[in-house]
């Protein structure tokens, strides 16, 4: 029998051979509270373009009790192995297949979870079915291009609410007889629609309700948690970022909301951000912030909202033909939700572009330089692929190349040509061509050249200004040069110049401020571009290439205008090319073309002035990153200290209840290493000391306690009495990572048994764990580990499920020792153990990593 990776040739046989019809599934979770295996019954009608035919069905379950195939029951030890059911020569025109099994509950965020809530000690369950875990919970022909309605039938318990992609019931049809427990939900048949946004949110789940109001049509709205979080659920806020997306949306796309409701179900244990189940979007539940946060958190949530709802157009209502594609489906809903959150009327994060570039673009130069660089458009020979794909070339470099061709052909344009897709090819499947055809027509623009340019090809493209000017100051000449820096050891493709429509902005300092003079856009192609009409005009103090960020590119500034924005960076007027600047400085650094303690001086330098909380946050993220990695080891002391000093002065002057005191609170607690700082972080907790303004609730009192268990000053006791004080779940996942983080010997056995050995930890307490034991001032004690790690790598590789694999695979790594020690083990073990595909890329993603710290160590050592 074939094994559990589908392959796409397999994919494309079986689509060939079946037309699916329909779906009808019935599952029994009247025992979910007590967890285990429940009843799956699968009855799927679909088409044979050939009699006689064979294919097979996918399913994952601990066993098949029952198959029948038009009228003819199979033996179920013969037909079903590893994840598949064979169906022999037995198919007709015309086909019906039963199928039933006891299919598992998981705890790894695959197929569905189910979650103990310690507050209330009910089971909450809900599916996650993205790549391929449809098949966890009932027989289906797991592939994209192979759409169906689906209608479900569930017993639930009593009391519990049932919530799928189509409305739910009113009330639940009682069992028979009437006193048997529990109640029957019977839904309606979904739209045509693919396997892997169908979904169940099963338990005793709190909602608030509304409506999206529109030219007579009324579109329920539903937001549903937990009942422990519901005194948090900022309700009538996510309703306004929803309302705002479906006005915005329908306007561009020209296209009616596809389905019948919509529904938000904020999750416990969630794997991803959020997912985009046809009408019942799932989203991670530390959304529902039960602790002050800062507005870049909500401006988070709404980015991933209004992600979610444009993928019921992009996604749900058009969906790719295969996973090749998946980079096209994220990339679409994440630049569309950044458009939104930047130009919908009353919108609240109007400088949304400015986040994008401070932190998606961040996201994809870094992923676009590892030896695990691919095209955008990757190819996804089988399921193990397309698992490792969901990266920062499939979402960030996808979604900021989209920019740069909205930029290329017109946003109008763009737009209109988008309509046409969504009409030609509703509840259908499609492939990059018919999206780039439709823009074509639309734009007069000859895309394929710049399809192959941009999405068959892997790396980044640098731009520099070449610059020369007389006596006077005056601009004798001008060009763009642009450079294609080799691509990492490991990685396919050859250096590649690309065209990019970019803007150039001209900075001038009026009173104490950097402001902008003049704009020029222009296409930039080829290794030279002549900018004639900055000739004879004064040289300005500041020149931006890739001003308002429209390309996909990696910027150097001049000598004159680094000069200048290295004294002035924070008095940009404007957000946007603060961002630009502070992201370029940050890739200097990683390229170890600028010293750790040069960005470190860069960042103490600006950061006081820096309004945007979101950038702020992620300066303090990498000048974290940047001592414990980059800096060379004699100074990193220096550099923590000096950081650490400088954040406790930021958080006293701080305005008072501001986000950023809030953000320099945490970044002091992340960083205090002195007995007169540990002593600072205990008074803030017992309440002995407070700073005027900053609340000390329940994830602050956290990240305080984490800190100090981590340095010792925290013991098991202490991590008990606070876990005592918030008996969540929330509470339960700080006090592993804190267990974890604890600097004994005896603390990091455990802790490495419970993840390795044990291995039975659901997904979110793993990820705490593996969170807390990494902790940068303890690397002598996490020494032993490093050879234990490529010891057990590729067995847990191979026995555990993906998510759980990958958590380990990752974070596990030894990314803290570098050295060439770690560089010969790694390859060593590349070399012996053969690892497949996927846990070979991710092994040499975190290889790349430590090769990079050892240049920028270097960097600094010399500077």
């Amino acid at each position: 029998m074939p094994g559990t990776n589908l392959t796409r040739e397999e994919a494309r046989r079986r689509a060939e051979l079946l037309t699916v019809d329909s779906y009808e599934i019935e599952l029994d979770l009247s025992g979910a509270q007590e967890g285990g295996t429940y009843r799956s019954e699968t009855l799927v009608r679909f088409d044979t373009a050939e009699a006689g035919a064979e294919t097979f069905i996918d399913l994952v379950a601990p066993t098949v009790r029952e198959v029948v195939l038009n009228g003819t029951a199979l033996d179920a030890a013969e037909v079903f192995a590893d994840s598949r059911i064979a169906l022999p020569g037995l198919l007709a025109g015309r086909n019906e297949l039963k199928v039933v099994a006891d299919c598992a509950y998981t705890n790894s965020g695959e197929g569905l979870h189910r979650f103990v809530d310690p507050v209330d000690e009910q089971a909450y369950l809900y599916t996650q079915f993205e790549v391929p875990d449809a098949r966890r919970v009932f027989a289906s022909f797991e592939q994209p291009d192979l759409k169906a309605t689906f209608r479900f039938t569930v017993k639930a318990p009593e009391g519990w609410t049932v919530i799928s992609n189509s409305p739910t019931p009113e009330r639940p049809a009682w069992g028979h007889p009437r006193t048997e427990s529990g109640g029957i939900w019977r839904f309606e048949p979904t739209p045509r629609i693919s396997t892997y946004i169908t979904a169940l949110i099963v338990g005793p789940y709190h909602s608030v309700h509304s409506t999206y109001e529109k030219d007579g049509r009324s579109i329920p709205l539903g937001i549903y948690c937990r009942p422990s979080l519901a005194e948090y659920l900022d309700a009538d806020a996510i309703f306004e970022v929803t309302r705002q997306g479906f006005a915005w949306f329908e306007e561009k796309f020209a296209y009616e909301y596809p389905f019948t409701k919509y529904d938000q179900l904020f999750v416990p244990e969630f794997n991803a951000g959020a997912m985009e189940n046809a009408g019942a979007v799932t989203i991670r539940d530390q959304y529902v912030f039960r602790s002050k946060t800062t507005d870049a958190a909500y401006e988070g949530r709404a980015e991933t909202i209004l992600h979610e709802l444009a993928h019921m157009w992009f996604g749900d209502l058009v969906t790719m033909e295969w996973w090749n594609d998946l980079w096209l489906n994220e990339s679409f809903a994440t630049y569309t939700s950044v458009a939104c959150q930047a130009a919908a009327p009353d919108s609240k994060w109007p400088h949304a572009w400015t986040t994008f570039a401070n932190s998606m673009k961040t996201w994809a130069y870094r992923q676009d330089q590892l030896p695990s660089t691919h095209p955008i458009m990757a190819e996804i020979n089988d399921l193990d692929d397309v698992l490792v794909n969901f990266d920062g070339i499939t979402y960030a470099k996808g979604a900021s190349v989209l920019k740069q061709l909205v930029a290329y052909v017109g946003e109008e344009e763009f737009f209109s040509g988008v309509q046409a897709y969504f009409k030609a090819h509703a509840y259908g499947n499609t492939r990059l061509s018919d999206l780039l055809g439709a823009l074509e027509k639309t734009s007069g623009r000859d895309l394929k050249t710049w399809s192959k340019a941009w999405l068959e090809t892997a790396g980044i493209n640098i731009l520099r200004p070449e610059i020369e000017t007389d006596g006077d100051g005056v601009v004798t000449s001008f060009a763009v040069k642009q450079e294609a820096p080799a691509l990492p050891a490991g990685a396919k493709g050859e250096p590649t110049l690309r065209p990019h429509r970019i803007a150039i902005g001209l900075y001038e300092l009026q009173d104490g401020k950097l402001v902008r003079t003049d704009r020029i856009e222009l296409d930039v192609d080829g290794e030279l571009t002549a900018v004639p009409q900055l000739v004879g005009k004064r040289r300005p103090a500041v020149v931006l290439l890739n001003d308002d960020d429209l390309s996909y590119a990696k910027v150097r500034l001049d000598e004159e205008s680094l000069r200048v924005v290295t004294e002035h960076l924070g008095t940009f007027a404007e957000s946007l090319p603060r961002a630009l600047c502070w992201a370029s400085a940050w890739d200097m650094t990683r390229d170890g073309e600028l010293a750790t303690r040069d960005y470190l001086s860069l960042v103490l330098s600006g950061i006081a002035e820096e309004s945007d909380i979101g950038v702020v946050q992620s300066l303090q993220r990498q000048t974290k990153l940047a001592l414990d990695l980059y800096a060379a080891p004699e100074w990193r002391a220096t550099g923590l200290a000096t950081w650490t000093e400088a954040a406790l002065t930021h958080l006293r002057s701080a305005e008072p209840g501001s986000d950023h005191q809030l953000s320099w609170a945490r970044t002091f607690a992340a960083t205090a290493r002195t007995p007169e700082q540990l002593d600072l972080l205990q008074s803030l907790l017992d309440g002995s000391e407070t700073i005027e303004g900053l609340t000390v609730d329940a994830d602050l009192r956290w990240s305080l306690l984490k800190r100090l268990a981590a340095t010792g000053r925290a013991d098991e006791k202490a991590i008990a009495a606070e876990l005592e004080r918030d008996r969540t779940s929330a509470g339960e996942l700080s006090a592993a990572e804190a267990r974890a983080a604890r600097p004994t010997a005896e603390a990091k056995a455990e802790t490495w048994a419970t993840v390795i050995e044990s291995g039975n930890l659901p997904n979110a307490v793993q990820e705490a764990v593996i969170g807390g034991f990494v902790q940068p001032d303890q690397r002598e004690l996490l020494a032993p580990y490093s050879a234990k790690y490529f010891e057990v790598v590729k067995d847990i590789w191979e026995t555990r499920s993906h998510e759980i694999a990958q958590q380990i695979a990752v974070g596990l790594y030894p990314v803290l020792h570098v050295s060439q020690e770690t560089l010969d083990a790694t390859d060593a073990w590349l070399a012996s153990a053969e690892p497949n595909a996927s846990l070979r890329r991710l092994v040499m993603e975190s290889r790349s990593g430590v090769e990079r710290a050892l240049r920028a160590q270097a960097a600094d050592a010399s500077a």
